[in-house]
């Protein structure tokens, strides 16, 4: 595996890859979910590419980008053995020098739920997702299912701008009782993570009560009980997949979807009907 840490080099490295070129962006801290990723973008593209980088534009002023877990060294080492071909690894000042000040913004897809918990969130990431994508230049990129908001997001962002750039969403791997694997539920402490996996069994009760011709507001008020009295929920809704505008009753495709903290860590989770 070829590391880069500036633009010029990794525009170096990528040309003499093979193509399609897969491409895998991260925040480290990597898990199974992220190895899925690319083991996904393994089968489909001859070459696949990755990125670490903690954005810093996508963290809150009372956000976890300070203690975010990095581990760089570990990450490359799961990244190699997993078949990425260039790893792009580039500090802050790189992607943000001091006189940076373009911004990338999907409005109205990005002003609910996570838009409006997080002001800012989702132009942090178009933004550095932007410039990844300029970058590396892939023919696919390969998201998470889990951050099913900024998947939608990000593919709207590429469809507006022309990017040319395939977008496939890869299912959440989760733990084995439900919770969705992230980086952050290495904050949680045992009492937490015993909690945690009610947001999962909620958005199950959720779907099924949809399923069964429940409205969304029926849905909700059976569902929401069932996330830990500890557990401060954020919203549990029924969304269009294609502009994740909230949905009265199901009509598919669409995603339940849910966010709630559980202590200082907050979690979101959601499930695709289809």
């Amino acid at each position: 595996m070829e590391s880069a840490e500036t633009i010029e080099r990794v525009r170096r490295l990528v040309p003499a890859l093979a193509r399609p070129l897969g491409f895998v962006p991260t925040m480290g801290a990597l898990h199974a979910g992220h190895l899925a990723l690319v083991r996904r973008a393994r089968e489909r593209c001859a070459s696949v590419a990755a990125s670490v980088f903690v954005n810093p534009l996508q963290f809150g002023p009372d956000e976890d980008f300070a203690s975010y877990p990095r581990d760089l060294e570990a990450d490359g080492e799961r990244l190699a053995a997993a078949g990425v071909d260039v790893l792009f690894a580039p500090p802050p000042a790189e992607m943000y020098p001091d006189d940076f000040s373009t911004f990338v913004d999907v409005e109205e897809i990005g002003s609910r739920y996570e838009g409006a918990q997080r002001p800012g969130h989702f132009r942090g990431v178009t933004t550095i997702m932007a410039k990844l994508l300029n970058a590396v230049r892939p023919d696919v990129l390969f998201l998470g299912q889990k951050d099913a908001q900024q998947a939608v997001v990000v593919r709207r962002m590429i469809d507006d701008l022309d990017a040319g750039v395939a977008v496939e969403i890869v299912p959440t791997v989760r733990e084995i009782d439900g919770l969705a694997m992230s980086s952050r539920n290495r904050y949680l402490d045992a009492s937490l993570r015993a909690q945690a996996p009610t947001l999962y069994r909620a958005l199950l009760i959720m779907r099924d009560a949809l399923e069964a011709g429940a409205t969304t507001a029926e849905a909700r008020a059976m569902a929401s009980s069932q996330v830990s009295p500890a557990a401060q929920l954020d919203y549990l809704d029924l969304v269009d997949e294609r502009a994740f505008a909230p949905l009265p009753a199901l009509t598919k495709p669409a995603f339940v979807i849910g966010a709630a903290r559980f202590g200082r860590t907050r979690l979101i989770d959601n499930l695709w009907l289809h």
